[in-house]
């Protein structure tokens, strides 16, 4: 064997998992994240009655987390680029557990959309944070599969969350389930101040491993103005992408125990199991989903190919969710939204992973706030229709019907604007004269 070869063989060895404990930290953290944003969905039935609010006011606290979600990763994404990951992260997580507690001083519906949009604002920065760490501790081969295992958190939180809030408001009262995460949170601010650090400055990195992390092409050294970043159309693809299929996340997550509830007259006591086994689907879509991508490359596929490939398979699981409306019996429907979320949670494995694979290092954090505040923008808007149709109808079937060919329509606008996922055209830094 050459030295050239054995270079090349060394350098995509992987040489060490230390960047697996990185990425079940991020696990960790989206976990959390999750279960502080579904308490309110899984009360959300319950505390209509106690509090008395209509579904178009429901409707306006939800949209004021989506609206401060907005905001939030608009700078976020910014910030945690200027100021990297580890302290980035660690005041998100601050912020957010305050506000999830904050939840339990709320007796109004002001009261309310005061909290949510407090926890829109913290909650905002855990994505950008965690694919921004993604893509400085994995290579592009393997970064879907890990944004799929991190971003099974949000289902392992939404899991939790139905499984411990009807035990802790039924002993408690409803207050002591927004208060219950703070440890959670608090155990995982001490556990990331003391061991994360990024993997050029990391002491338990291997060289091998590292070696394996920067084994992609140089990317460009640049730092790029936010505004500057939508002159390229690679943007645009991934804002359209999130703009469309996010406010169809935001509709399962806020309005899915009022739909079960509402359609099957199912109490606090036996909600649990349906949502529990939907969210159970989910996490298996988001690890297959980042997992499909990969194994597409490993036969040879460019990313361009594997990526839209796996994105339409996702798509296509989500579309039966049409039907949702003309079932009756419970675990078919059941069925049917969990094969929907699935599709939802694998598409976002390949969706968030776009911008590492269109944009430097040091922009994927902005890029992914950009896309982020489209998506909650574009989730406000599904929210006050959802309340709206509500209203009016009493009906959910125009609304499963949009969130049934979203994906579709998505897939479209993303190749129709990054046809080959190229990167966005940036000079790299001209080496000193003389």
């Amino acid at each position: 064997m050459s030295s050239g070869t054995a270079a090349a063989t060394a350098a995509a060895r992987p040489g060490g998992r230390y960047r697996w404990r990185v990425c079940a930290m991020l696990l960790a953290a989206t976990t959390i994240n999750y279960i502080d944003r579904q308490v309110l969905g899984v009360l959300a039935p319950f505390l209509q009655d106690e509090i008395g609010w209509s579904e178009i006011q429901y409707g306006y606290i939800v949209m004021a987390f989506q609206g401060a979600y907005a905001i939030g990763l608009l700078c976020a994404g910014a910030l945690i680029d200027r100021f990297g990951t580890r302290i980035g992260y660690a005041l998100a997580i601050s912020v957010w557990s305050l506000a999830a507690m904050g939840h339990a001083l709320a007796a109004s519906v002001a009261g309310f959309v005061v909290a949510r949009f407090m926890l829109g604002l913290g909650e905002a920065g855990n994505f950008p944070a965690a694919i921004k760490t993604v893509a400085e501790w994995f290579p592009r081969r393997e970064r879907a599969f890990a944004v799929g295992i991190f971003n099974a958190g949000s289902n392992i939180g939404a899991i939790v969350a139905p499984l411990m809030v009807p035990i802790v408001a039924a002993a408690w009262g409803w207050q002591a389930a927004f208060l219950c995460t703070g440890v959670l949170s608090a155990a995982w601010l001490v556990t990331w101040l003391v061991f994360y650090r990024t993997p050029d400055q990391h002491p338990k990195l291997s060289a091998a491993e590292l070696a394996h992390i920067r084994s992609d092409p140089p990317e460009p050294a640049v730092k790029v103005p936010w505004l500057q970043l939508l002159r390229h159309r690679q943007a645009w693809a991934f804002v359209a992408a999130k703009f469309i299929t996010d406010p169809v996340w935001w509709l399962f997550l806020f309005w899915l125990g009022k739909f079960l509830a509402s359609e099957y007259e199912l109490s606090l006591a036996k909600i649990g199991l349906p949502m529990i086994v939907v969210y159970l689907m989910a996490d298996v879509g988001s690890i297959a989903g980042g997992w499909l991508a990969g194994r597409f490359m490993r036969l040879g596929w460019s990313a361009n190919r594997a990526r839209k490939s796996a994105m339409l398979v996702c798509a296509l699981c989500v579309a039966p969710v049409i039907l949702v409306t003309q079932v009756d019996n419970l675990w078919l429907a059941v069925g049917l939204i969990g094969l929907a979320m699935a599709g939802h949670q694998g598409w976002s494995a390949n969706v968030l992973t776009l911008p590492s694979d269109m944009f430097p290092r040091q922009t994927v954090a902005s890029v992914v706030g950009i896309g982020g505040f489209a998506g909650a923008f574009g989730g406000m808007g599904m929210s006050y229709f959802t309340g709206s149709q509500l209203q009016s109808t009493g009906s959910y079937a125009t609304i499963f019907l949009i969130a049934g060919s979203a994906y579709l329509v998505a897939l479209l606008c993303v190749h129709l604007l990054a046809p080959r996922l190229e990167p966005a055209p940036f000079d790299m830094p001209r080496p000193p004269s003389g």
